[in-house]
């Protein structure tokens, strides 16, 4: 792993910055994993005879790019899913869509039911039997090219949740066919939906930290540098 993708290590965590197109966890693909590659540079890094312990404590999906955090002990793994679950963090994600939104700034509060199945979750504007609720702020940044950027703060943390709502509004996400866009980028590899920001406190040392990803190289992104020099 390029060093260049550790935004901060400590004896408790690592946090890097996820390329798209690169899975957190193994599924049935068996393709290689952000966790894999994380193992592998602490193991050479350090020169661990023997296993890595390494959690991750949160996901993003393949496609979507930014910051990942991994504990390195079980203590913190503890620790950082109580953070978690208990919503005592902010999520920061630039998005950039097709299509305007009809509001420059809004909160999108649904229901949302998962198909398994299809890997693909459905929005619902009222309460839906084995629905949960979503709720995620939005805000335009500006535009670049032919495309809107925004910044998206999820209050809550479901599979999907900012891709599909986006979708419901009839602004999907560059890229995301899945969720309504008109074409694939990369072969389905990328999404325009970056995890720019996270924020909570450190599950050790109890401080404030504040982890911030840079986006990745791209040509649609590169276009958007000056503009998130300033976010």
């Amino acid at each position: 792993m390029d060093q260049s993708q550790v935004i901060y290590e400590d004896n408790h965590l690592v946090v890097v910055n996820k390329a798209p197109g690169i899975l957190v966890q193994g599924d049935e693909t068996g393709d290689e994993t952000l966790l894999d590659i994380v193992k592998e540079y602490i193991k050479e890094k350090y020169n661990k005879p023997g296993a890595v312990f390494l959690a991750p404590v949160h996901r993003l999906d393949r496609p979507v790019s930014g910051v990942v955090v991994f504990a390195r002990t079980s203590k913190a793994a503890e620790r950082m899913a109580k953070i978690f679950q208990d919503h005592k963090i902010t999520k920061k994600y630039i998005a950039l869509v097709g299509k305007k939104p009809q509001y420059d700034e809004d909160t999108m509060i649904n229901w949302m039911k998962k198909d398994p199945k299809k890997n693909r979750s459905h929005v619902y504007q009222s309460e839906k039997k084995g629905g949960k609720y979503v709720e995620t702020y939005y805000q335009m940044l500006g535009r670049v090219g032919d495309n809107y950027c925004l910044e998206v703060i999820p209050k809550t943390g479901r599979s999907h949740q900012i891709r599909a709502q986006l979708g419901n509004i009839a602004s999907p996400i560059v890229g995301d066919m899945k969720y309504g866009a008109p074409k694939r980028i990369m072969k389905g590899k990328l999404i325009f939906l970056h995890a720019r920001e996270l924020e909570f406190e450190h599950p050790v040392k109890k401080t404030p930290v504040r982890f911030t990803a840079k986006l990745p190289d791209h040509d649609v992104w590169r276009n958007f540098t000056e503009m998130a020099a300033s976010i």
